[in-house]
């Protein structure tokens, strides 16, 4: 499967000059959060593939203007032709706002989130906005990653983390992509294409897992 990974900042390529061939084969796009809503809504026009997004820092106005034809994964497991994806948007609270958590805040959603994959058995991509602590973060507040979203990594090992929120012109050391044990982590920034195989699994309740219809 062949996935579009945005985040952070508008892709003038694909919105205000669209080149409709940078869509050609994307069976999913996710957002890693802090995008137009009307940016994910104009995508959906012009791609049949679904666009799922969680919640950056600066996405408040979502409550009143939602991405239009998208879908929210925060907080919860999403089946896609096999792909299995999961969601925990927001950073680390540094001032009043929405989608901002403290360490324990992110921890209580992580366990949450953790007994819905467990019970699931496993998911593929983990999306985020903030990144893991100590691994593609900054040494600031507002760009400190969360200790949560590393231990589900190391405990479930998704083929992928994805998440934004620390730009390319933040960072002379900024890194498009990582390895970190057995996960591929890649900050989404902009815009990026991710490539994988659904992994062969049981259906579960779809309590456990939101299955995305064509």
């Amino acid at each position: 499967m062949k996935i579009l990974l945005l985040s952070d900042e508008p892709d003038l390529g694909l919105w205000d000059h669209l080149d409709r061939r940078r869509l050609e084969g994307i069976e999913m796009v996710i957002s890693c959060g802090d995008l137009p809503p009307e940016y994910l809504s104009f995508l959906t026009c012009f791609t049949n593939a679904p666009v799922l997004y969680v919640h950056g820092n600066h996405d408040g106005r979502y409550e009143d203007v939602p991405p239009e034809g998208c879908i929210c994964i925060e907080d919860g497991l999403f089946e896609y032709h096999g792909v299995r994806v999961a969601g925990l948007g927001g950073c680390m609270r540094y001032k009043r706002g929405k989608h901002q958590y403290s360490d324990w805040q992110m921890t209580c959603r992580a366990h949450r989130l953790s007994r819905r994959i467990r019970l699931g058995g496993g998911i593929d991509v983990l999306v985020a906005h903030a990144p893991m602590r100590d691994f593609g973060d900054a040494k600031d507040l507002p760009h400190r990653g969360f200790i949560a979203l590393r231990r589900l990594v190391e405990r479930y090992h998704p083929r992928y983390f994805v998440h934004g929120h620390v730009h390319k012109n933040y960072d002379f050391r900024f890194r498009r992509v990582q390895s970190f044990g057995e996960t591929t982590v890649v900050n989404a920034w902009m815009s990026c294409v991710i490539e994988l195989e659904p992994t062969p699994r049981r259906r579960k309740p779809k309590w456990l897992v939101q299955r995305i219809e064509d």
